[in-house]
This record gives C-alpha cells, sequence and structure tokens, in this order.
C-alpha cells in the first residue's frame, strides 16, 4: 500500500493549464503593448509627412508584401489544423501540419531577406548617403520600415524555434491529445505574429 502510494507520488505530474494559459495572454498582451507604441509613433508621423510617406511607400514591393500576408496567413491555419489534430489523437497529423508552418515561415524569411537585400542594395538603409539625402519623412518612413517589419522577422524566428520545441515534445509524447497547452500557446504566439503583419501590410505596402 506504501509502495503503490509512494509510486503513485513520483509519477504525479502538477499541471496547471488555466495558469499556462493566463501567463501567455498577458505576455501576448505586453507584445502587444510593444508593437502598440510602434503603431503609434507611425501614425504621428503620417500624419505630420503624409506626402513623403506616400513617396516612399510607392517604393516597396506590394506583391511581396501581399505574398507574405498569405504565407502568414496559411502559416496561421496549419496551426489551428494541427491544435484540432492533436485534441483527436493524430500525431502525425498535427506534426505534418507543424511542419508545413515551418516551410510557411521560411518562406516568409526569404521573401523578407530578396525584399531587405534590394533596399540595401539600391543603398535605402539607415545611415547610408542615399538616405540621407531624401527628405525627412521619407528617412522616418523608412527607419520605422526596418524597425517595425524586422522586430516583426525576429518574432517570426522565435516563433520557428517555439514551434521547433513543441514538435520534439510531440514526438517524445510530452505533449499529447490530454495534455496540449503548450501547443495552444504557441498557437497563440504565431497567430498574434500573424495579426501583426496584418496591421504591417496595408501600412506600409497599401496606404498611399
Amino acid at each position: 500500500m506504501t509502495h503503490n502510494h509512494d509510486t503513485a507520488a513520483v509519477h504525479h505530474v502538477h499541471r496547471d493549464d488555466v495558469g499556462a494559459r493566463m501567463g501567455m495572454w498577458l505576455f501576448l498582451f505586453t507584445e502587444v503593448l510593444l508593437f502598440g507604441g510602434l503603431f503609434l509613433i507611425y501614425a504621428v508621423y503620417r500624419f505630420q509627412y503624409a506626402d513623403q510617406f506616400r513617396i516612399a511607400g510607392l517604393e516597396l514591393n506590394t506583391g511581396i508584401g501581399a505574398l507574405n500576408t498569405i504565407i502568414l496567413l496559411s502559416s496561421s491555419l496549419t496551426v489551428a489544423l494541427s491544435i484540432t489534430a492533436l485534441q483527436k489523437g493524430n500525431k502525425f497529423l498535427s506534426l505534418v501540419f507543424l511542419y508545413a508552418t515551418q516551410v510557411f515561415a521560411v518562406l516568409f524569411m526569404i521573401n523578407k531577406y530578396f525584399e531587405w537585400s534590394a533596399k540595401i542594395s539600391h543603398g535605402i538603409f539607415p545611415g547610408s548617403e542615399e538616405m540621407l539625402n531624401k527628405h525627412n519623412g521619407e528617412i522616418l518612413f523608412y527607419g520605422l520600415y526596418y524597425i517595425m517589419t524586422g522586430l516583426h522577422g525576429l518574432h517570426v524566428i522565435i516563433g520557428m524555434i517555439i514551434i521547433g520545441v513543441v514538435m520534439v515534445f510531440i514526438k517524445n509524447d510530452k505533449i499529447t491529445s490530454e495534455s496540449y497547452v503548450k501547443l495552444e500557446n504557441a498557437g497563440l504566439y504565431w497567430h498574434l505574429v500573424d495579426l501583426i503583419w496584418i496591421f504591417l501590410f496595408p501600412l506600409f505596402y497599401l496606404i498611399q
């Protein structure tokens, strides 16, 4: 009897799914505050230098921006499908959808690399002579463009790492159909990354 009691105590794993979800929502709230502040700065300068922001925005590649929007929306779908698959006990399908999410994330970063490379090759980057010869509004536009899309890209990379860790946990049955809050939280983070881009895309690429 005593042995069974000790064994049960050893195998008892403390779980606080509600606490884990609350912690994730609080973290996401700080992320919203961070990007919300940047969006506010953008709005103020956009109002102050409307014409120069419009001229600078015309030089961005709307096609790449639209393609990256489709890619991120698709990746959010695959994350959601992965959670549903695991909830139904289909571990293999859940991993397949997470692999697809990783592929979409890599495609997003490749597009972003080519987009930034094109701008840098034309001398349009902070501190360059080409940039310093532009009007103040255009300098501010590109400064915000590099900061906000760069910060977003960093979040994409962090999201890829988180999803990679979650995939290892699923493979090792540390995340299962009975305990999947870590996958849910990874999905929440990824949806936030997607949501931020949904705001970045029109602000920099579409609004003229």
